[in-house]
């Protein structure tokens, strides 16, 4: 059930205020039929939580179309034009590089880059930030991005949460117990929900929970007995809070831009650590 201000919400009500994408009324039904009731401040609110959650699908699917490939720190790239690659083999923006324009090349020229699953994550997020809020937004809200193992921005505003239902849009996390430890970078593997028991796994590719489990069991060690699996909780970004953000309401508002503050997030088996 979807509740605003204290009064139910149907689809039906919902379309009358705006035209809906094939994944955005999926998103809207998934909700209504709910047991659960999903609360909003505003139709505002709950109309940017939708059009964000279809953004990051979109570039979760637009990613691994890109033809960016999958690599540890030691061997990642990226595109020297827009990015300094760190000792540690993460990517810093450069000076004097519009924000928004350097993630958007990640897209474009995808076989320019290769990076890890946790990065992978970040990119995306991102870029739905930009589709959902604009450019000139972004580049105010995020101006300077570090990408490098997990690292992303305070203005995400990150939660692992636990949840009775999760939404296309939501990442989660499959979790390898018994990885072979001469390959770390498969002790799990972060996704997204594409919705139709469907994920993005970067360097795994577009997957059904099975076929995920399926990769994951492949780099195990020899004699693993234990099943990759998919722990039961999710991140999410503050979608209200970036609400504020919309380009619909950005001229009747202060953007704060909270330069060099960052989060570092890192999902390890099941525990996340998070460090400032």
């Amino acid at each position: 059930m979807i509740q605003i201000s204290d009064a139910s919400i149907h689809i039906e009500t919902l379309e009358k205020e705006w035209p809906l994408s094939g994944i955005q009324r999926t998103i809207l039904e998934r909700m209504a039929a709910s047991t659960i009731t999903y609360v909003y401040p505003s139709l505002d609110v709950l109309k940017f939580e939708v059009k964000m959650r279809g953004f990051i699908v979109s570039a979760a699917k637009n990613l691994y179309y890109s033809g960016a490939d999958f690599a540890t720190f030691k061997e990642s790239r990226c595109n020297p034009r827009y990015w300094n690659r760190t000792k540690e083999g993460g990517f810093q923006l450069k000076k004097g590089i519009e924000p928004a324009e350097a993630m958007n090349d990640i897209f474009k020229n995808g076989k320019k880059y290769a990076f890890e699953c946790t990065t992978a994550i970040v990119i995306v997020y991102y870029k739905a930030i930009i589709d959902s809020i604009g450019k000139d937004n972004f580049n105010r809200l995020f101006p300077d991005i570090l990408l490098y193992d997990g690292v992303y921005d305070e203005d995400l505003r990150l939660t692992w949460i636990h949840a009775a239902e999760y939404l296309p849009g939501d990442v989660q996390y499959f979790n390898n117990p018994e990885y072979n430890p001469k390959t770390p970078e498969w002790q799990g593997e972060n996704v997204v929900l594409l919705g139709d028991n469907r994920y993005f796994a970067h360097g795994i590719g577009i997957k059904t929970k099975k076929g995920v489990i399926t990769e994951l069991n492949s780099e195990r060690k020899p004699g693993a007995t234990v099943s990759a699996y998919l722990l039961d909780q999710a991140a999410r970004p503050d979608f209200a809070y970036l609400s504020q953000y919309d380009e619909r309401n950005a001229k009747n508002m202060q953007i704060h831009s909270p330069a060099g503050n960052r989060f570092m997030i890192a999902q390890i088996g099941s525990t996340t650590y998070i460090k400032m």
